[in-house]
């Protein structure tokens, strides 16, 4: 690792920590030339499924749309930075759990709006109006009966299982 500082070659690690959540390794270093101090973070790439969209192009994911895509819906409401990204964290582990090498862009927006169902209802309905194109107030209508007929992500948390291992 060279330092960042006298750009010398030579560093020794001090120090190594898990990191974020435990995805990343936290490493404090020093340069054996300038004996300055610094921290690196060091995380396996991981590759993501290629995106395919509705028009059957296939594209990079892209985690900065798809975060803006959040925090369009999430605009003014009362949600947590750190939720939004622990929910980000959740897709993205989704993704690379499917082990597929492309999905559908419709899979991601299920992951999208059950994620938002989660942390906002009104960010919810913002995002499935615009991801499922509502074309009038009875689409509307439909989609907050149906999430009124749900139990809310605090009423399923709280429920007991009645099965073991769930």
């Amino acid at each position: 690792m060279q330092c960042p500082f006298c750009h010398a070659r030579d560093t020794r690690v001090i120090d190594s920590r898990l990191a974020g959540e435990g995805d990343q390794i936290r490493r404090r270093r020093e340069c054996a030339e300038c004996h300055e101090r610094f921290t690196t973070f060091e995380k396996a790439e991981l590759t993501l499924p290629r995106v395919v969209k509705r028009d059957g192009s296939r594209v990079p994911f892209d985690e900065e749309k798809l975060r803006s895509g959040m925090l369009r819906a999430l605009e003014k409401r009362p949600v947590a930075s750190a939720d939004v990204e622990a929910a980000l964290v959740r897709i993205r582990r989704a993704l690379l759990a499917s082990g597929e090498r492309e999905v559908r862009s419709r899979a991601v927006g299920e992951l999208v709006m059950d994620a938002l169902r989660a942390l906002d209802q009104v960010a919810y309905v913002r995002f499935a109006s615009v991801y499922r194109s509502f074309q009038d107030v009875h689409a509307f209508r439909e989609e907050i009966e149906r999430l009124e007929s749900e139990p809310t992500p605090e009423a399923r948390r709280s429920q007991l299982s009645l099965l073991p291992g769930e």
